[in-house]
């Protein structure tokens, strides 16, 4: 496999969900060294999450998994307030704006951990983790903090983005602490650097980061579509060198992919397995603006599941995946330890047999329910209500050492 051809495939969801399958298919064999699949429960976290789903939204209009769910946070109807805001000016620049707002939202929505929390004058209450960092990201939009001014975000002032300026927004403390508070106010800078360097990603407004809107508009085919994995190509590419220093070929950076000494590749492929959780989670939140601004996007499913917490933690705490080792489960892993690596691909491989099955049941094709509503209706929030009936805080049955870059 030529080099240029080694990276178009590991920022590609074919990677992601073939690296996987190969972890999966050592579970089935039982030879991982750290956990031990038990595929029999399956059917059992298949009905639960139907019944998650049907309790969410009983008038069964599920919506695609996004950043946007959490934005309602207590109640709030922040996109409302937001489209308010936006109301006067054209449609262009509105969509413009909401990718804005996704983009930061999701780059700054690593693992909050079990301490940290955000109080919200609007909802009077405190939220942490993923809604937390929404509604805290979602108020430093509509403040100006990321731009020049209120809903803007531009590469001037993300460049020049202190960890102290993102503490103080985000209400971190001594007692209220935030993990990962340096890596994440350096990618808003390694973010802003891209939009200043990178003028073709963001021709249709030099400077801003919505200007990526109009090259997205670009990818579309002859049928005036653009295709789901494209988007997610673009993000790839666009957004790499943003990301710390971890796997390059070529001096290329890959992003969310690490190694496992049991998978196997083509050349420099080889023991890489890419997951691109974030970039994928920026995809599909970015799916509603860009309906907005009149772009068609389709083969959605074509996109993973998530390797998160969350996800991940449901197939734990349903006994889907079992620790071979249970005192791991008792120390923090670093997101390069196998363990992890092994944790996320099993839950990215066993999403898709999950959404398999429940269509079957259900009789509906992809089309009818695709991975992305799975996700949202049912598995993102069951695991979160699993790990609030085991543990304190809801934490993950794993410990995972956050740098605010991965989770």
């Amino acid at each position: 496999m030529k080099r240029e051809e080694a990276i178009a495939y590991m920022m590609s969801p074919r990677a992601v969900r073939e690296r996987c399958g190969q972890i999966f298919s050592l579970a089935k064999r039982g030879e991982l060294s750290h956990f031990v699949l038990h595929e029999v429960r399956l059917p059992a976290v298949v009905a639960a999450v139907w019944e998650e789903t049907k309790l969410n939204y009983p008038d069964g209009k599920v919506p695609f998994h996004s950043r946007w769910r959490h934005f309602g946070a207590g109640g709030v109807p922040r996109e409302a307030i937001l489209d308010a805001k936006l109301a006067s000016l054209p449609p262009i620049e509105r969509a413009r704006a909401k990718i804005e707002l996704a983009v930061v939202s999701v780059l700054l929505d690593a693992g909050a951990g079990d301490a940290w929390t955000y109080r919200d004058a609007d909802a009077r209450r405190s939220f942490g983790r993923s809604e937390g960092l929404a509604v805290a990201s979602f108020d430093c939009f509509v403040r100006g903090l990321f731009g020049d001014g209120p809903l803007r975000v531009t590469a001037e002032k993300l460049c020049d983005f202190s960890a102290a300026a993102l503490g103080e927004a985000f209400q971190v403390s001594e007692k209220n602490p935030l993990p990962g508070l340096d890596g994440r106010a350096d990618l808003l800078r390694q973010l802003g650097q891209v939009i200043k360097l990178n003028q073709e990603a963001f021709a249709g407004a030099p400077g801003r980061l919505g200007g990526m809107l109009e090259p997205i508009a670009t990818l579309a085919g002859s049928e005036g579509t653009v295709d789901a994995e494209n988007i997610l190509v673009f993000i790839l590419k666009t957004f790499g060198p943003i990301w710390p220093g971890r796997i390059s070929i070529g001096g290329c950076a890959l992003g969310d992919v690490w190694k496992h000494s049991q998978v196997v590749g083509p050349g420099e492929t080889d023991k890489l397995v890419a997951f691109h959780k974030l970039s994928q989670w920026l995809t599909y939140s970015l799916l509603e603006p860009l309906a907005e601004a009149g772009v068609r996007v389709v083969n959605v499913d074509g996109l993973t599941g998530l390797a998160e917490y969350r996800n991940g933690g449901l197939l734990v705490d349903s006994g889907v995946l079992e620790l071979r080792d249970p005192s791991e489960g008792l120390v923090r892993h670093h997101p390069s330890a196998e363990l992890v690596v092994e944790w996320r691909a099993l839950t990215v491989s066993l999403l898709d047999q999950l959404a398999a099955q429940l269509r079957s049941q259900l009789g509906l094709s992809n089309e009818d329910l695709p991975l992305a509503k799975i996700l949202q209706g049912g598995t993102w929030s069951l695991g979160r209500k699993l790990a609030a009936e085991r543990r304190p805080h809801a934490t993950p049955p794993i410990g995972i050492e956050s740098d605010g870059t991965v989770f």
